[in-house]
Parts: structure tokens; sequence; C-alpha cells
């Protein structure tokens, strides 16, 4: 299964993924990293090199993550649908919180 880079990473992108992975699998999408599956090798080198603890094994995303299997997905068309998808996201997050408030 591939890793996958969730919300701690958003706004952040602190890079140490970036110089461990041996495939060069992780893209810059403008407020976030992102892990390409097709590219992945699930080799790992990724997950203790994240700082800010957001890379997670595909089936091991948190629930209130789970929205970033697919934005990370989006990224096989460009950043701009991974961006789209992440303000969606984000939005919604928001409304979310303001409707529990």
């Amino acid at each position: 299964m591939p890793y996958v880079i969730t919300e701690p990473c958003v706004d952040v992108m602190e890079r140490s993924c970036l110089e461990v992975c041996p495939v060069d699998c992780i893209y810059d999408a403008a407020r976030m990293l992102v892990i390409q599956r097709d590219e992945c090798i699930d080799c790992g080198a990724c997950e203790p090199a994240c700082p800010v603890e957001a890379i997670f094994v595909e089936e091991e995303v948190p629930d209130q993550w789970k929205a970033f299997i697919e934005i990370n997905g989006a990224y096989v068309d460009g950043p701009e649908p991974v961006n789209q998808q992440l303000e969606h996201h984000l939005a919604a997050h928001v409304r979310r919180g303001a409707d529990a408030g």
C-alpha cells in the first residue's frame, strides 16, 4: 500500500521526506506535499523523516484525514486538482467546526 501525506503537512511542508525518498515520488502541490501513489514503492523511508507526523500507510490514515487519500491521488493531474480538493476539505472542516460551536 502506498503512503499518504495528510493534514499536518498543510502550510508546513518541511521537506525532509523529499530528501529520503529513493524514487522521488513526493511532489510540491503549493500548500502541501503529496505522494504520487503510482510511483511510491512502499519503502517507508518518508514516514520517520516527517517531523510533523503527517505520513501514513494508506490503510492506517486516521479517520479525520481519510480525504487526504483522494487529495494525494489527485496529483496524477497536477497540483491544481490537489489544491481544489484541499480547499474543499479545509472549508468543510471549518464549517463542521462552526456547526459544533
